[in-house]
């Protein structure tokens, strides 16, 4: 028996492959299917199953895909409502590969719809779980993505409640040595206080994970809806593209329309230049705004920009640019790619340097806004008078930013406020907008 693990750091999403004499099962799959086939074809395996634990709200997964490309079966929930061919996989199902077993387990608590899959090995033995979203290392599937999305919606406290007889009932039940491996990991916006480790055990958990310590419901409900991580504009999206099935990865990055460098912008259709934010500083189209190709591109454009909401997309170079648009599918966004193309020679728009001493001296001087999530704003501000306005929030509030006096944006490490500064600056142009960037770390 083979159980391999596929981790996407980009989006911190694991995904798995389970092969016995010469069968292939995958489980949570990402959008790009060809590491899958990869892995079956190097170990002589034919794709029998794909698994989806829930309908997915940070990635899009490749379940239909993989159905269409090899035949492979879909199992989900009878919850999940989906509309792709598939066959229910709800508790008491198994699916026999040869003398193993993986049998479903209904844990209702990230979403109505979620299950866990149980591995039993040829010996007999469970020792493994399959988890999804519901247990994490050091943490549990947040509650909150269902209120509005999915085939069945729930208030966070009623899968908050679920979750708590979730984790009691089928999860802590289980032997100490069973191996817990999770859909995702740290950094992950489904969870909010994830451990480093990729996988784990139920005893480590029983141990160490704050959920599922001795409490009460009352208290657990209360834990689990208070502070959770902000919510990302595409995540109802990325439920509902899942729960119908996502279009072909490849084909739809080749449709994506790749641009002369000189073409006319459309007015009004925002551009996302992802450059390094000094590039970008030293020259870049008026209006742009810089989110960055680094480890958290795909949540960031997610964040600012709605689904549906065409944008350019600009890179430096054509392995960049292509880069890019395959990090945007990985959450349904190519679709809205108006057109793809290298910087034009119309990038000649500098951003302005700021006077660290005179700052720091002056600092009543300036508006500053703090464009970091509310849960680093609510441990301390960083300046005491900053205008607080999370970078996801931004292009709605900055009508709210006064304009009589230049404007600093800071963030933790400068990724953050590069993207936000392009945001301001497109709309405040009287008064000159600065980035702080990795100049923060002064202030810490």
């Amino acid at each position: 028996m083979v159980v391999h693990q596929f981790y996407d750091k980009g989006l911190a999403h694991a995904s798995y492959a389970v092969i016995r004499t010469g069968r292939m099962i995958v489980i949570d799959p990402s959008r790009d299917p060809q590491p899958y086939y990869a892995f079956a074809e190097l170990h002589g395996a034919d794709i029998a199953g794909v698994i989806e634990t829930h309908p997915h709200a940070d990635f899009v997964s490749s379940h239909l895909e993989i159905h269409q490309t090899t035949g492979a079966v879909i199992y989900v929930s009878k919850l999940a409502g989906a509309g792709y061919p598939h066959e229910t996989f709800d508790e008491g199902d198994v699916i026999h590969i040869n003398d193993i077993k993986l049998k479903a387990l209904n844990t209702p608590g990230h979403s109505p719809d979620s299950i866990c899959i149980l591995l039993e090995d040829e010996s007999g033995k469970d020792c493994a779980i399959f988890t999804g979203d519901t247990l994490f290392a050091g943490d549990v599937g947040r509650p909150d993505l269902r209120e509005n999305a999915g085939n069945i919606t729930a208030k966070k406290e009623e899968l908050a409640r679920d979750m708590y007889h979730s984790t009691r009932s089928k999860l802590m039940t289980l032997p100490k040595d069973v191996t817990v491996y999770p859909a995702h990991g740290p950094g992950s916006l489904c969870g909010k206080s994830m451990s480093p480790d990729l996988q784990t055990t139920i005893g480590k958990e029983l141990r160490e994970n704050y959920a599922l310590q001795l409490m009460d419901e009352v208290d657990f409900v209360k834990a689990l809806t208070t502070d959770q991580p902000f919510m990302p504009r595409y995540f109802s999206y990325d439920v509902e593209l899942n729960k119908m099935g996502a279009p072909a990865f490849i084909q739809s990055v080749n449709a994506v329309v790749k641009a002369d460098a000189d073409i006319a912008f459309e007015q009004d259709v925002l551009l996302v230049d992802t450059r390094p934010a000094a590039a970008y500083r030293k020259g870049h189209v008026k209006g742009s705004i810089n989110l960055q190709d680094a480890e958290k591109f795909e949540t960031w454009l997610g964040s600012v920009v709605a689904p549906y909401e065409p944008f350019y997309l600009l890179a430096e170079t054509d392995e960049a640019l292509d880069a890019v648009i395959k990090k945007t599918a990985k959450i349904g966004y190519e679709v809205n790619i108006k057109a793809a193309l290298l910087i034009p020679q119309s990038a000649t728009e500098r951003s302005p340097v700021i006077d660290l001493e005179h700052f720091k001296s002056n600092k009543s001087h300036y508006t500053i806004i703090d464009a970091r999530n509310w849960a680093e704003i609510n441990s301390g501000k960083l300046f005491t008078n900053a205008l607080t306005i999370p970078l996801p929030e931004l292009r709605e509030r900055v009508n709210e930013i006064p304009t009589h006096k230049p404007v600093v944006v800071h963030c933790a490490a400068g990724y953050r406020s590069a993207a936000a500064a392009g945001i301001i600056a497109a709309q405040i142009q009287n008064v000159p907008v600065y980035d702080l960037s990795e100049a923060i770390k002064d202030f810490n």
